[in-house]
């Protein structure tokens, strides 16, 4: 099954309740392609620069969004776009995968939302796609990393059914020279998989 292929594009508006559907009119959620690649790196510059911290390669670099592109057309990333009514990309979520690792179950999953889209539900529905996906490629768990501060990302993973499985100190740099820790946040796949039958989520989600 080429989930992709099959579920994408598809038009979503978010749910009232994150007080967003007004705002935030309708958007297009879309596999990302080569064609992207200059709507990728504004979307990147136009970030927080400490947004960009748990992204293990700096996405505001060419040669790094070339590199990513290259990988997708591998097939060890998945990614998912949403783009605005304008077509310029507001969120994306991408699954990384290596078939070839000792570790070809886990998949890791992240995200990116534009300022202007923060509090509106979009990073819920788009880590809620990736499930889709990982569910799909029958991947058995997923892990997500950030910075410790960043409570609002934190919040929506746990509430989405990651748990924390490590705190990494001192792990990451920023451009002034300062580190930052990392937590590891993980999800059992198989059991997200069963809530989402035994709810009758598997078309909801």
């Amino acid at each position: 099954m080429n989930i992709l292929k099959e579920r994408y594009p598809l038009q979503i508006t978010l749910d009232a309740a994150e007080g967003a559907a007004g705002e935030a009119g309708a958007l297009t959620l879309r596999p990302m392609t080569p064609a992207d690649d200059a709507a990728i790196l504004a979307f990147a510059k136009a970030l927080p620069a400490h947004d960009l911290l748990y992204v293990r390669r700096d996405i505001t670099n060419a040669k790094v969004v070339k590199a990513w592109g290259d990988a997708i057309d591998e097939g060890s990333i998945k990614t998912v776009l949403a783009t605005d009514d304008s077509g310029a990309i507001v969120g994306c979520v991408a699954l990384i995968r290596d078939p070839l690792s000792w570790s070809p179950h886990v998949g890791e999953v992240r995200v990116l939302v534009s300022e202007t889209m923060r509090g509106k539900g979009l990073g819920r529905v788009l880590i809620q796609e990736c499930f889709r996906i990982a569910i799909a490629d029958s991947i058995k768990k997923l892990i997500a990393q950030m910075t410790v501060d960043q409570k609002g990302a934190v919040s929506i993973f746990e509430e989405l059914g990651f748990r924390g499985e490590a705190l990494l100190k001192d792990h990451v740099m920023d451009r002034h020279g300062e580190t930052h820790d990392i937590v590891v946040l993980s999800c059992d796949m198989e059991r997200i998989s069963a809530q989402h039958s035994l709810y009758g989520m598997n078309e909801a989600v």
